[in-house]
């Protein structure tokens, strides 16, 4: 008894021992993870179990003046890893093995390199962002694998649904969506808005802890700009500016048409243009494979060229078309009239400097004002300047706005580059008097040519008329501002009337059946170092109706092959332009006599056609000089009844038009 008594003593004290023993580790390691290692563990706790999901603002949508999209943000998504929970051994079981098909998963769907995948995430401590832009089907797939640390969140997109359409204008955002270039950069803050924050504690799963800590900052969502552009009359001048791209092969083309009155941009197009939707390749396949083969530092330098707004920010010498503000400036002053004659005989000597007329081997001889702004006489504009004066030619200068900014709402606008009156001399003077030695932004030019149909008013150009909230409520609206009054509105007036009578004489090219226009037209050799190039900056501008001016445009067309004068290389996109847009605005047309019957001559009437055979209705229609299509297709040899027609009866078209034959 003794013997199995002490056995049982000692089997109890060991057992005791070995209690005593776990639970003193027990201690140390309880003390160890809470004292020791406490804030290491409860950092790393923190790390994985707190979330902060970032709640993008959608940015605002661009309209033009009527409510059309330009640009809008479109539902995409975003996927995040959390390293931590998709290859923490302490957190997931077989986490080598899962971290491998998640890293398979991923890559397959997002079509991203494993490899790099993997470095990525292997090398992050921190929540990342592997993707953006995912569509729904991929997002989706990744959703349905439910592999933990994967997060999925809404995100939104840039999208621009017309393309490449005024992106010169709108510009272009960066892959965060901020903007980049254009009214997307000037008018960056107001689009953005204010994102927001979801910071909560998750399970291993992602799931909310009921206990954990959940805070909600709601993303505010950007405003919206209301242009003052026109999607129909954008159109119009992009297809009017292709087309004299392929006419004259000049390296650019750049056109604005602004609203006379107002100072709002209708339209402002530039070729070659690019697609905001995918700003760092070239809409044209030669030049972005050649954008391809650049160095990083020549491909920043190239998208820059492509994205920048000539119209805004680079400057040209606008030749005979500024002989339109000295003629101003000479009325104004009371030191001509329209009737003033005056005799060129093909040059004028200035300080020992001989300026030539363009017709220096055929001289105009005798002219009045009205005909040598028509003829556009360089010594006549030289006579003027002289009159004028350096200071008062330099005061009206600035009054036109030409010595500063305009002041429109878009990012890089240049300076004018203009002689200072110590340095221009005689002859530099006389030189700017016909637009050479001169160089101004084409928006500088349009804004202060208008205000000779504006009664003398020079107004501020302006893009944006609104701004609108998410529900379509205006939250801040711009009215249109006069900057000065810088001629008489008889001075206006007058000029007005030389401009028109240019355009009566045929020579300017921009002539429309039915409405009174104005303009003058302008070429202007490049400035190079040293001198003047043959390549010239050849250009247009027109006002047009003249009875109650709408709309101003202006052409610019860079360095056109063959033919370079303005009349025939920048005004048949002014003609067509404005052709166009006065029609689209429903502004009614009075056609002279002569217009009627030229118009009457090119035109038929569509006779009645319903109700009779088609054998019939092909001698009535060839007897007008009419073709003809028939719908659904006629079996050959086939006579039917026509059941109906269009255009209808009484209708006008072009000879040689088409009438389209409907039967059963």
């Amino acid at each position: 008894m003794t013997t199995n008594g002490n056995k049982t003593k000692k089997r109890i004290i060991i057992g005791f021992t070995v209690i005593c023993v776990v639970f003193t580790l027990m201690i140390v390691r309880v003390g160890w993870v809470q004292i020791v290692k406490g804030e290491d563990y409860q950092k790393f706790a923190t790390k994985y179990q707190t979330q902060d999901v970032p709640i993008p603002a959608k940015r605002g949508a661009i309209y033009d003046r009527n409510g059309k999209d330009l640009a809008i943000s479109a539902l995409t998504y975003s996927i995040w890893v959390t390293p931590g929970l998709v290859q923490s051994p302490e957190l997931v079981k077989n986490a080598d093995e899962k971290f491998d098909a998640t890293i398979d998963l991923l890559a397959k769907t997002l079509e991203l390199e494993p490899i790099a995948l993997k470095s990525q995430i292997s090398e992050s401590s921190t929540r990342i962002k592997i993707a953006k832009y995912v569509s729904k089907e991929k997002a989706d797939a990744i959703k349905t694998a439910a592999v933990v640390g994967i997060d999925i969140q809404e995100d939104v997109k840039r999208y621009y649904p017309l393309g490449a359409f005024a992106s010169q204008v709108l510009g272009s955002v960066t892959d965060d969506n901020r903007g980049l270039v254009g009214l997307e950069r000037k008018y960056n803050l107001v689009l953005s808005g204010t994102p927001g924050r979801w910071i909560k504690n998750v399970d291993v799963k992602g799931n909310s802890l009921s206990y954990g800590i959940e805070k909600y900052y709601r993303a505010e969502d950007g405003l919206s700009l209301v242009l003052t552009i026109d999607e129909v009359v954008q159109h119009y001048t992009e297809k009017a500016l292709a087309t004299a791209m392929e006419k004259t092969g000049s390296n650019r083309g750049m056109a604005i048409v602004m609203e006379t009155k107002t100072g709002d941009i209708l339209s402002m197009a530039m070729s070659p243009d690019y697609d905001p939707n995918n700003p760092r390749v070239p809409v044209d396949p030669v030049q972005a494979a050649y954008v391809e083969s650049l160095s990083d530092e020549d491909k920043m330098n190239y998208w820059n060229n492509m994205w920048r707004n000539p119209m805004i920010s680079d400057t040209f010498e606008p030749g005979s078309t500024f002989k339109l503000l000295t003629t101003a400036m000479a009325l104004e002053e009371g030191l001509t009239n329209l009737n003033e004659h005056f005799y060129d005989s093909g040059s004028i000597n200035v300080s020992g400097t001989i300026l030539k007329c363009w017709r220096y081997y055929d001289p105009h001889g005798d002219e009045t004002l009205i005909e040598a702004v028509g003829n556009s006489c360089n010594p006549v504009f030289v006579q003027l300047a002289q009159r004028i004066g350096y200071d008062k030619y330099f005061e009206y200068l600035e009054l036109f706005g030409i010595t500063r900014k305009t002041g429109i709402d878009f990012p890089g606008e240049g300076n004018s580059l203009i002689q200072t009156k110590e340095g221009a001399g005689p002859v530099g003077l006389a030189t700017m008097a016909y637009g050479q030695g001169i160089a101004v932004t084409p928006i500088n030019l349009i804004t202060a040519i208008s205000a000779f149909g504006n009664d003398g008013k020079i107004m501020k150009p302006r893009f944006v008329k609104a701004l609108i909230d998410k529900n379509g409520k205006t939250v801040q609206e711009f009215e249109p501002q006069i900057v000065r009054q810088v001629v008489s509105k008889k001075t206006a007036e007058e000029v007005a009337y030389t401009m028109e009578a240019y355009v009566e004489t045929g020579a300017s090219g921009t002539k429309v059946a039915g409405y009174r226009v104005g303009a003058k037209t302008g070429t202007a050799n490049k400035a190079i170092a040293g001198g003047y190039s043959s390549d010239t900056d050849s250009s247009s501008i027109a006002i047009a109706p003249m009875d109650d001016p709408r709309i101003t445009v202006l052409v610019i067309m860079d360095s056109p092959k063959g033919v370079q004068y303005g009349s025939g290389t920048a005004s048949p996109a002014v003609k067509e332009i404005l052709e166009n847009t006065l029609r689209y605005l429903n502004i009614q047309p009075s056609y002279s006599k002569e217009e009627e019957e030229k118009i009457n001559s090119t035109q038929a009437i569509v006779p009645p056609v319903t109700g009779k055979s088609f054998s019939e209705v092909i001698a009535i229609l060839a007897s007008e000089n009419l073709r003809y299509a028939v719908s659904p297709e006629r079996i050959k040899n086939e006579d039917f009844t026509v059941i109906d027609q269009y255009p209808k009866a009484g209708e006008k078209i072009i000879k040689e038009g088409i009438v389209y034959l409907y039967r059963e």
